[in-house]
């Protein structure tokens, strides 16, 4: 499971509300895995800030985090990542579904995250470390669900059953542990933009049951 670069821009209205809803999941999934690349650093310079509609909810948090990336070195934001994500020993702020909800890694959650990556046909790469409950995994099934080929698979009931299941319940500890790192800067607003699309995602899901 790896994430292309795509373009850091909102999606006009003409390009779907469905693809932007992917390429955010694929964002969040490369700002988690590792630091920016040198070509996602070069987008994140020339990022469109201003949304197609005046005021929508996430303009004021992707703001937030193209301004941290104009104003830190490409340097410093890989010091920052390795200094919240990786660390000698325990990190300071697990990227691991397992650790948020169950307190401990390579935990029950993990199990049942495994057989849900079985049915949807799904597997973990030979070349990814990361178990598959790593942040950035979880987003990039997350994306392959909405803008994968499978009509069968990618529906939004999936979507909804796999964020539900894998997502909802520990985004906001992991984003609250990001925003209590004295050191966090870029992170900070890469937590607040992925908190926000969250919560829209989430409201989008509760109204499919309403």
């Amino acid at each position: 499971m790896t994430s292309t670069p795509q373009t850091l821009a909102f999606a006009s209205p003409d390009e779907g509300e469905e693809l932007a809803r992917a390429e955010v999941y694929g964002l969040l999934a490369q700002l988690f895995y590792a630091p920016p690349s040198p070509d996602l650093y070069a987008q994140f310079q020339v990022a469109v800030t201003v949304a197609p509609q005046a005021g929508a909810f996430l303009e004021l948090r992707w703001g937030e985090l193209v301004a941290a990336a104009r104003r830190l070195p490409l340097e410093s934001i890989g010091a920052e990542f390795d200094a919240l994500f990786q660390g000698i020993g325990k990190p300071e702020v697990f990227l691991y579904a397992s650790f948020h909800v169950a307190g401990k890694l390579n935990d029950k959650p993990l199990i049942r995250l495994r057989s849900d990556l079985v049915a949807l046909g799904l597997e973990r790469a030979d070349a990814v470390d990361e178990t598959e409950d790593h942040l950035a995994s979880l987003c990039e099934v997350m994306r392959y669900l909405i803008a994968g080929d499978d009509a069968g698979v990618g529906n939004l009931e999936a979507q909804r059953r796999f964020f539900d299941a894998h997502l909802r319940g520990w985004i906001d500890a992991f984003c609250d542990a990001v925003e209590a790192q004295p050191r966090a800067d870029f992170y900070r607003a890469a937590a607040a933009f992925a908190r926000d699309f969250i919560s829209v995602e989430s409201q989008a899901f509760d109204l499919m049951q309403s």
